[in-house]
């Protein structure tokens, strides 16, 4: 859209935050959740005493995305130095977790019950631009961000700084052993605590929503399971997660039961698990495997860039909100999943020549009904730029209904159309959405017509992608008598049930 066209959306202006702490918290949740659904400092109007009153701080930091709502409270504080640890930890742990625990309890209660009295301002005069789910569907995430202990740790016992856990604490007046984090209240939402390392290590590891909040459902159920889980740190607990999968092939703390350490009842870990996962090579691959799955993120930033600025070049009736059902599916997807996207997209990008249309179809992973469309859309010079993205957003359409024609079980197709051509400055975008719930004989009919008309996959080609989240690599260093010791590999199972099968 041209800058001198007046913006068709008023402008969306969110916080910052206010301390430095609150500032670097919104950084790394903007770069996992993405702009559209990361809020620093909300609010809420109870207590306004007149039209320029203040309304009260809801939550440091608020995400909402689709049924999901994850609350942060964010607190730094100075570990007291008296000289009597026992002291200095009920102290900062009264300032830094109790209080920022009840912070986030209490923004959960007043979002099931006022969710639509929550704003972007102090002066409670913008609401937030995209909906809260029906509270009754609601899945809440509740995080503490303790800051100032980390270096006291370190400088006590070494190590990373990371708190140790756990899962036999429980309560408040529970938590008295110092450095060592539990279960804050079990008949209340689970308090997730992370001070400065583990926040960083968790938001740069975990960095796309699905990951994120997958991650933190399967922690909650292991740390209320009922086992007694002792960890020495979050990182730990992290490497086990990340290098295993249960049954339904998702990651999960699946923990060895030949070791005398974790049984049925109790498990304890001890320290090393995850520096061994930093050095795997196929951990080192994967890194590095992962940087083209950004181009999925930029992509979505570009569009939010545009809603942000109000100037989106197409805006359906429903505005914003539109635009974000859209944008969800795509900022829904694992890193994984990213990175196989962006492989394909990018290979279509260099791969068709600047006057040629090129359509491909992604299909769903991890056995989903949401499809994505993404077309080639080329340039000419004899039409105008506005009749030129009119056609394009046109064509799009009719690509997606042919897509349901051809896909019977598809049940969600967002279609992604740009220019032909590969470091394109003036790159546009264009993205629609088609529910393919609603189908019909009539429908039915019109997608075959306009694939017949319009040469729509009629020659569709597909490609099996062999893409692993941990890439193959030789094992050089294989273990001495290895059949019944853990696989090198890092997948937690035995080498004989791995790579040595």
């Amino acid at each position: 859209m041209d800058k001198k066209d007046p913006p068709k959306n008023p402008p969306i202006i969110k916080n910052i935050g206010v301390t430095a702490s609150e500032k670097y918290l919104g950084k790394l949740c903007n770069k996992t959740f993405l702009s559209l659904w990361s809020y620093p400092g909300v609010y809420q109007d109870k207590g306004k005493s007149d039209d320029k009153g203040h309304g009260k701080e809801v939550c440091d930091l608020l995400v909402v995305f689709g049924e999901h709502i994850i609350i942060f409270s964010d607190k730094d504080c100075t570990f007291p130095d008296t000289g009597d640890l026992a002291l200095d930890w009920k102290r900062w742990f009264k300032r830094a977790i109790a209080k920022s625990a009840n912070q986030a309890w209490g923004a959960e209660r007043w979002i099931r019950q006022y969710s639509s009295r929550v704003f972007l301002d102090r002066e409670c005069s913008k609401s937030m631009p995209i909906d809260f789910p029906n509270i009754i569907n609601a899945k809440f995430h509740l995080v503490v961000v303790a800051h100032g202990i980390s270096q006291q740790i370190k400088k006590l016992f070494g190590g990373s700084g990371s708190l140790l856990i756990d899962s036999t604490i429980k309560g408040f007046n529970s938590h008295t052993r110092p450095f060592t984090v539990g279960d804050l209240d079990e008949n209340r939402s689970f308090i997730h605590i992370l001070e400065d390392f583990s926040l960083e290590i968790l938001m740069t590891t975990r960095d796309t929503i699905s990951d994120f909040i997958n991650y933190l459902e399967k922690r909650e159920l292991l740390l209320r399971s009922g086992k007694a889980v002792f960890a020495p740190g979050e990182e730990e607990l992290l490497a086990i997660y990340l290098s295993r999968l249960n049954d339904e092939n998702e990651h999960d703390f699946i923990f060895d039961s030949s070791n005398p350490k974790d049984d049925n009842d109790l498990m304890i870990l001890e320290e090393g698990f995850w520096e061994e996962f930093k050095k795997n090579p196929q951990r080192i691959a994967q890194i590095e495997e992962n940087k083209i799955s950004y181009m999925w993120d930029s992509l979505i930033e570009k569009f939010n860039h545009y809603v942000f600025e109000g100037e989106q070049f197409h805006v359906s009736e429903g505005g914003i909100k539109d635009t974000e059902k859209i944008l969800r599916f795509m900022a829904g997807e694992s890193r994984f999943t990213r990175r196989f996207y962006s492989e394909i997209i990018i290979d279509l990008l260099k791969t068709t020549p600047k006057d040629f249309r090129r359509l491909t179809v992604l299909l769903p992973t991890l056995n989903r009904t949401h499809y994505y469309v993404f077309l080639l859309f080329p340039t000419h010079n004899s039409i105008s730029y506005e009749r030129y993205r009119n056609a394009r957003i046109e064509f799009l359409k009719a690509c997606c209904m042919v897509v349901k024609l051809e896909y019977p079980d598809a049940t969600d197709i967002v279609g992604i159309a740009t220019e032909t051509g590969l470091n394109n400055d003036n790159q546009t975008e264009d993205a629609i959405y088609l529910d393919a719930r609603y189908w019909n004989s009539e429908l039915d009919q019109e997608a075959r017509d306009l694939k017949e008309k319009l040469e729509i996959l009629t020659k569709a080609k597909f490609r099996n992608s062999k893409a692993k989240e941990y890439p193959d690599i030789e094992l050089k260093t294989i273990p001495k008598n290895p059949r019944n010791k853990p696989c090198p590999c890092g997948s937690g199972k035995k080498y004989k049930k791995c790579c040595g099968a």
